[in-house]
């Protein structure tokens, strides 16, 4: 049972991950929208905004949740396994706090403007959310890959109790053969 929970939740959790890191990558990789006009940039960010303001609350706790049980599970699994979700663990957690305390204020601020009308200092606010963005991006990756690595190392090394290694299945097999 507490297999089936470990594979649950790490699957769970490696999709939303791989869901969330892969839609940031996607934005960092459109520089497109840094040349459009200022009034399509400001209905594009908030356009965004509504999106993704519905949709990343849900997405980052169910996988924040998830990411829990899979450290808590994974703890019989060896170090590297636990330590590498634990990682994939704390990275969201950063990225749900520079996401709550940096960039919701910024697209909050820019869901308040006219965009026939942006401030003169948009440009400005905008380079400041790609960075802090382009960080969040980064961190998505890195947790992502790390919750990858893990689910590999958990499975590679025999990681289910009582269930034989290769090692032991290859021995058995030339053993039965005499």
């Amino acid at each position: 049972m507490r297999n089936l929970l470990l594979e649950a939740a790490r699957t769970g959790a490696t999709s939303l991950l791989g869901l969330f890191a892969g839609g940031l990558v996607f934005t960092v990789l459109a520089p497109s929208l840094l040349t459009l006009p200022a009034p399509a940039y400001v209905r594009h960010w908030q356009a965004l905004n509504t999106d993704y303001g519905r949709a990343m609350p849900v997405l980052l706790l169910t996988c924040l949740a998830l990411l829990l049980v899979t450290c808590a599970a994974s703890y019989q699994r060896g170090r590297p396994v636990f330590w590498l979700t634990v990682t994939a663990t704390l990275l969201l957690v950063a990225i749900i706090v520079l996401t709550l305390t940096t960039l919701d204020p910024l697209n909050r601020l820019a869901d308040s403007w006219n965009a026939d009308r942006p401030p003169a200092d948009w440009t400005d606010i905008r380079r400041h959310w790609w960075t802090l963005h382009t960080i969040r991006t980064a961190m998505a990756v890195l947790a992502f890959l790390a919750l990858l690595v893990a689910n590999v190392a958990g499975r590679t090394k025999g990681a289910l109790p009582g269930a034989p290694s290769a090692a032991r299945l290859q021995g058995s097999g030339s053993a039965a053969g005499r």
